[in-house]
C-alpha cells in the first residue's frame, strides 16, 4: 500500500464517490439525501464525464415522464426484452434490479430538486422492436436545455465537446427527428427558422443554452451544489485501499497537495468511467481497434478498472466497448454516423465493394459486423458509405446542410461537397462507378454488381437481402415520403464515398457487480465496502444496446442502487474511523 507508515486518515467521509459523470453525481445525491456525508473526486480539471459528451439520453421504462403521458411498459416484458438482447450474458437478478429500479431512480431525483426535470421522447423505439417486450414508442428519456449561466463558476468547470457548435445552435431533444427531415417537413424547415432565432438571441441576450448530456451534466451539478455536496476536481485516485479482511477503507487521492487518504465509513463507489483512451490495454482487449477513435472522456484511462482488479476484483467483456460507425477528420475530430445510414440512397460497402449489413441497423451491431467482417480476412474497418449527389442535396449528411449556400454559417451549407472534405481523403467522388471503385481501393466489378443490385432492390421496395427499413426502428430517420423510408434508387453521378472507421462512445467492459452493483471477486464474493457503476463496470446490457440511452441510464441507475444498498447497510454498520 502506499503510504502505509501513515496512521489513520486525512479525510474521513461516509461515501466516498470516484468520478463526477452521470453515474457518481446520481449516487452522490441518493447517499446524501439518506443523510450520509458524500464527497465526490474528479480526476480531471472538468465534471460531468462522458456523460456530459452524449446525447444526454436515459433509456428508462416506465419512467414517471412516459407514464404522466399515460404509457407504461409492462415490467416483465421489459425483463424479457432484456433477457433476450443479452443472450445469457447477464443474470437474471441484475436485470430484474434494473427494470424495477430505473423509474424509481428518476422519480426519486424529480422530487430532490427543481433543476432535475426529465421529458420523454415517445416514437425513438427501443433498438430491437420487434422482439418481444420491444416497444415502438421507445423509453429514451430526456432532460430541456438549460443556460449555462447559471452554473456561474462552475460552467467553465463543465465538461465541453471536443467540437463545440457556435453560440445558439443547439436542438432540443424532440427537435434532431425534425431537423434530419429539413427538405422533407415543414417542422425541419421550423426547426432552421428557430436555430436562426436562438443565434440572435445568445448574441443579443448573451445566452449560453445547451441540451442533451451538457443539460444533464449541469442538472445533476446544480442539484449537488443545491445540497452542498463537495466535488474536487484535479484530484485523482491513486489506490483503493483495504483491512485485514480485504474490504474497502478508503482510497487515496492525488489533491494536488500530495497524497490524502481518503476514509469512507460506509463504502467506495467507483464511477470513474472505462478505458476509452487507454491506446495500449485497448489493443491488448481489442486488437482491431488500430487508432484512438472513441467519443468517450478524455480522462477515461481505466483507473477504477485496475484499481478494482488490483484488490482481486473479476472482470468481465474487457473486449467490448459501445461501437458507434464514425468519421475520422484528418485533425483527429470524430463524427457521428447515424441518420446517414437510415438514409434511402446509400449503401455502405466493405474493401471487397459488397454490402454486409442493414446499413440502418443499431449501432452496436453496425460494429460487430464491422469487427466480424475484419476478422474475415475482408477489410471492414474502414468501410464507405456510398450515396450520389440528389441524395447529398436532399438529406443531412455528415453535418452538412441541403439548403442553399449561406457565406460565413457555421456549419457546410450549398449544392456542392466542401473541398476540404475531398482534399481530405475521408470522402471520394467519381463520376463513374468504375472510377469510384478506383478510388476506395474495392474490385470495380463488386462495386457496379452492389449498386445494381441495390437499385432494383429499392425500386421493388423492399431490401430482399438485409430487410432495411424492416424495423420502425430503422425508419425514425429515414425519409417519411418515401412508401420504404430507407430505400431509393441511386441515380447519376457524381457519387461520393464517406470513409467509415470503427468509433465507440466509451468501452463497456469493467469490474463484474451484482444486483447491487457490488464488486466481485472471480469467485463471485463480494468485496466489501466497494461498488462500480456506468462504465467501470460490466454493462447490464451484455453485448448489446436495448435502446438510446443504454450507457447514462444504467449508470445513473446503478449509482442509485448502489448509494441505496450502501445506506441499507450504513444502518447497521459499526465502522467508525477516526
Amino acid at each position: 500500500m502506499i503510504a502505509a507508515h501513515l496512521a489513520g486518515f486525512d479525510h474521513v467521509v461516509d461515501v466516498l464517490v470516484i468520478g463526477s459523470g452521470g453515474g457518481g453525481m446520481t449516487a452522490a445525491l441518493t447517499a446524501d439525501a439518506d443523510g450520509l456525508r458524500t464527497l465526490v473526486v474528479e480526476k480531471s480539471s472538468y465534471f460531468g464525464g462522458s456523460t456530459a459528451l452524449s446525447g444526454g439520453g436515459m433509456w428508462v421504462p416506465g419512467a414517471p415522464a412516459q407514464r404522466r403521458e399515460g404509457y407504461a411498459p409492462p415490467p416483465d416484458g421489459v425483463v424479457e426484452y432484456l433477457r433476450l438482447i443479452t443472450d445469457g450474458l447477464v443474470s437474471k437478478e441484475r436485470i430484474r434490479q434494473y427494470v424495477e429500479s430505473a423509474p424509481r431512480m428518476l422519480e426519486f431525483l424529480e422530487g430532490l430538486s427543481a433543476w432535475l426535470e426529465f421529458v420523454w421522447k415517445p416514437g425513438y423505439a427501443d433498438y430491437y422492436p420487434e422482439l418481444p417486450g420491444g416497444s415502438e414508442q421507445g423509453s429514451t428519456i430526456n432532460v430541456p436545455p438549460i443556460d449555462l449561466r447559471k452554473l456561474g463558476a462552475d460552467e467553465s468547470r463543465l465538461l465541453k465537446p471536443l467540437a463545440l457548435a457556435p453560440r445558439g445552435i443547439w436542438l432540443g431533444p424532440k427537435e434532431l427527428r425534425s431537423f434530419y427531415q429539413i427538405r422533407q417537413s415543414w417542422a425541419g424547415k421550423g426547426v432552421l427558422l428557430k436555430l436562426v432565432s436562438r443565434m440572435v438571441r445568445a448574441r443579443v441576450f448573451g445566452e449560453r443554452m445547451a441540451a442533451i448530456g451538457q443539460s444533464l451534466a449541469a442538472r445533476l451539478r446544480l442539484a449537488m451544489k443545491e445540497r452542498g455536496i463537495p466535488l474536487w476536481l484535479n484530484s485523482p485516485m491513486v489506490e483503493l485501499l483495504t483491512d485485514a479482511d480485504g474490504s474497502v477503507t478508503g482510497a487515496v487521492v492525488d489533491s494536488g497537495a500530495g497524497l490524502r487518504r481518503i476514509g469512507a465509513r460506509h463504502g467506495v463507489i467507483l464511477a470513474s468511467g472505462g478505458f476509452d483512451h487507454d491506446l495500449a490495454w485497448r489493443r491488448e482487449q481489442q486488437p482491431l481497434v488500430e487508432q484512438d477513435w472513441s467519443f468517450g472522456n478524455p480522462a477515461a484511462m481505466g483507473d477504477g478498472i485496475r484499481a478494482g482488479q488490483k484488490i482481486g476484483a473479476a472482470t468481465e467483456l474487457l473486449d467490448e466497448a459501445w461501437w458507434f460507425p464514425a468519421i475520422q477528420w484528418p485533425d483527429g475530430r470524430m463524427q457521428f454516423m447515424l441518420n446517414e445510414r437510415m438514409m434511402p440512397a446509400q449503401f455502405i460497402v466493405n474493401g471487397d465493394g459488397r454490402r454486409f449489413i442493414n446499413e440502418a441497423a443499431p449501432y452496436m451491431d453496425f460494429g460487430h459486423a464491422m469487427i466480424a467482417g475484419q476478422k474475415s480476412g475482408v477489410t471492414h474497418i474502414p468501410c464507405w458509405l456510398v450515396t450520389d449527389h440528389r441524395s447529398f442535396n436532399r438529406y443531412v449528411i455528415a453535418g452538412h446542410l441541403p439548403i442553399p449556400r449561406i457565406p460565413g454559417a457555421p456549419v457546410p451549407t450549398g449544392h456542392k461537397v466542401p473541398a476540404a472534405w475531398l482534399e481530405s481523403g475521408v470522402v471520394k467522388a467519381a463520376s463513374s462507378w468504375d472510377e469510384l471503385a478506383a478510388r476506395i481501393g474495392v474490385p470495380a466489378a463488386h462495386l457496379r454488381a452492389t449498386a445494381t443490385r441495390f437499385n432494383a432492390l429499392a425500386r421493388k421496395g423492399h431490401d430482399d437481402d438485409f430487410n432495411r427499413g424492416d424495423s420502425v426502428y430503422d425508419n425514425y430517420y429515414g425519409d417519411p415520403t418515401l412508401p420504404n423510408p430507407n430505400l431509393y434508387p441511386l441515380g447519376d453521378p457524381p457519387y461520393y464515398a464517406f470513409r467509415i472507421v470503427l468509433g465507440d462512445l466509451g468501452t463497456s467492459g469493467g469490474l463484474r457487480t451484482d444486483e447491487y452493483a457490488r464488486v466481485l471477486r472471480p469467485d463471485d464474493t463480494v468485496v466489501r465496502g466497494l461498488y462500480a457503476v456506468g462504465n467501470t463496470a460490466a454493462p447490464v446490457m451484455g453485448r448489446s444496446y436495448a435502446g438510446a440511452g443504454a450507457t447514462i441510464g444504467p449508470a445513473m441507475t446503478f449509482g442509485f442502487v448502489a448509494a441505496k444498498h450502501l445506506v441499507a447497510q450504513a444502518l447497521n454498520s459499526h465502522r467508525r474511523y477516526r
